[in-house]
C-alpha cells in the first residue's frame, strides 16, 4: 500500500485521536487508550502535570487527574508496572509479564541475604498492611539496587520493597506525589488474573507479541525502530517484522519511499484518511514528551518534519529551548514548542517557540489560548 506523507500523517493522527472529534471519553476513554498503546509511560517529573496525565490529556475529552488516580488505585484497573521503561498497564494484561516477574525472582535468589530481607518485608506487610519504605526498619548491612527505575539503592528499605514489586509480590497501592505506598499483590489483583497461566510461553512468540504491541503503540513503525526498550537485536528484528507480515498481523506501508509498518487491524484507519470527506478539522494540542506518539521520534521527524529532542538533562547552558518543554500540535502538524509551569494556584508560560515557517496570526494565537485554558483546568490552576 502507497500512501502520501500527509496521508500518513492523518493515519497517526487519527489513530492517537488528536485530530477532528475526540474519540476518547471519560474513564472508559482512557481505558480505551491504554487498551490500544498496551501501556503508557509513567515519569515522576510534575512540572505541569506528570507524563502519563499529560499523555492522556491531550486526547481524553475533559480529562482530569483524578479519572487515573481512581482507576490505578481504587478501581484497580490499572496498574504501575514496567512495560515501556516505568509504565502504567492494564491490570488484565498482568499475565503476560509473568518471565519479567520470574526474571526478578531469580535474580534475587542468588542472594540468600537478600531472599531474607523479602521474606521479612512481607511479613511485615501481612501483619500491618500498606507500608512505604521509612516503615520497614531493616537490620542489614545488605547494599541492593533493585533494577526497577527509581530504585537508588541507598535505602535498603526501598530497594528491597522494588525488588518485591519487580518479582510480583507486591503492588503499588497509591502514591503521594511520588512517594509509593505498597501493599500485598494478592489483595488487589483478581485470583483469577492473578494465578492465570503465562498466555505465551514461546521465546519467539512472545517477542512477536511484544513487537506487535509496540507497532499498535506508535502506529507506523519501521524495522530500524529507534527508540524502544526491549532490545531485539536486529537479525531478530527482522525476522520478526516478516514473521507478522507473514501471519497478516501487519501491513507494509510505503510512504514517499519509505517502507513502514503498521498493524493490520488499523487498515480501516488508513481507508478512512484516503476518503475525500476525511474529517481534518484543526485541534491544538500540547503533547508529552514520552507519548507513545512520541516513542520513533524519527519517524515524527520524517513524516512530520518536526524535530524534537527533551532536553530536561541537557544542562542548561546547552539547551536550545528549556527545561520542560512540550510540543504543540495544530491540525496535522507541530507548530512550535512550549513551556509552562504550574506554580501553587497559577500557570505561567514561559515561553512560546515557533517553527521557522510558522507565522503565529490570530487564529494560531486563538487556539493556543483556548488549548491554554483547557490546559489551566486540567492542572487546577488559572492563567
Amino acid at each position: 500500500m502507497k500512501i502520501t506523507n500527509q496521508q500518513a500523517r492523518h493515519f497517526l493522527l487519527v489513530k492517537h485521536g488528536l485530530i477532528g472529534e475526540h474519540k476518547f471519553f471519560g474513564k472508559q476513554g482512557v481505558m480505551d487508550f491504554v487498551g490500544q498503546a498496551g501501556c503508557i509511560q509513567y515519569d515522576p517529573i510534575n512540572i505541569c502535570g506528570r507524563n502519563a496525565e499529560l499523555t492522556l490529556q491531550s486526547r481524553v475529552k475533559d480529562f482530569t487527574k483524578e479519572m487515573l488516580y481512581s482507576l490505578l488505585y481504587e478501581d484497580r484497573m490499572l496498574l504501575d508496572y514496567p512495560d515501556k521503561n516505568t509504565a502504567i498497564i492494564r491490570t488484565e494484561d498482568w499475565p503476560y509479564f509473568k518471565r519479567s516477574r520470574e526474571a526478578a525472582r531469580l535474580r534475587a535468589a542468588a542472594h540468600p541475604e537478600l531472599e531474607a530481607l523479602m521474606a521479612q518485608t512481607l511479613t511485615f506487610i501481612k501483619e500491618n498492611g500498606v507500608v512505604c519504605p521509612d516503615d520497614i526498619k531493616l537490620d542489614s548491612d545488605f547494599q541492593w539496587r533493585a533494577y526497577i527505575v527509581w530504585s537508588s539503592g541507598k535505602n535498603l528499605s526501598a530497594s528491597v520493597l522494588e525488588q518485591l514489586y519487580g518479582s510480583g509480590d507486591v503492588v503499588i497501592h497509591h502514591k503521594k506525589g511520588t512517594r509509593k505506598f505498597y501493599d500485598l499483590a494478592e489483595r488487589h489483583i483478581p485470583q483469577n488474573i492473578l494465578t492465570s497461566a503465562e498466555p505465551i510461553t514461546d521465546e519467539t512468540d512472545y517477542l512477536k507479541w511484544r513487537l506487535l504491541r509496540y507497532v499498535g503503540a506508535v502506529g507506523l513503525l519501521w524495522p530500524q525502530f529507534s527508540n524502544t526498550i526491549w532490545q531485539i537485536k536486529s537479525d531478530v528484528r527482522k525476522m520478526l517484522f516478516a514473521d507478522l507480515q507473514k501471519e497478516g498481523k501487519i501491513t507494509a506501508v510505503t510512504v514517499e519511499g519509505k517502507t513502514l509498518y503498521c498493524r493490520s487491524g488499523d487498515l480501516p484507519i488508513l481507508e478512512s484518511v484516503q476518503s475525500s470527506d476525511f474529517d481534518s478539522s484543526s485541534r491544538c494540542e500540547f503533547i508529552a514528551p514520552l507519548d507513545c506518539f512520541m516513542w520513533d521520534r524519527k519517524i515524527i521527524k520524517a513524516i512530520f518534519g518536526f524535530d524534537y529532542t527533551w532536553e530536561i538533562y541537557i544542562p542548561a547552558a546547552k539547551r536550545k529551548y528549556g527545561h520542560y518543554v512540550l510540543p504543540i500540535l495544530m491540525g496535522d502538524r507541530f507548530i512550535g514548542r512550549i513551556e509552562v509551569v504550574a506554580e501553587k494556584d497559577m500557570l505561567k508560560v514561559k515561553n512560546i517557540w515557533y517553527e521557522d515557517d510558522v507565522k503565529p496570526n490570530a487564529k494560531i494565537k486563538k487556539e493556543i489560548e483556548k488549548c491554554l485554558a483547557r490546559f489551566a483546568k486540567f492542572n487546577n490552576c488559572k492563567l
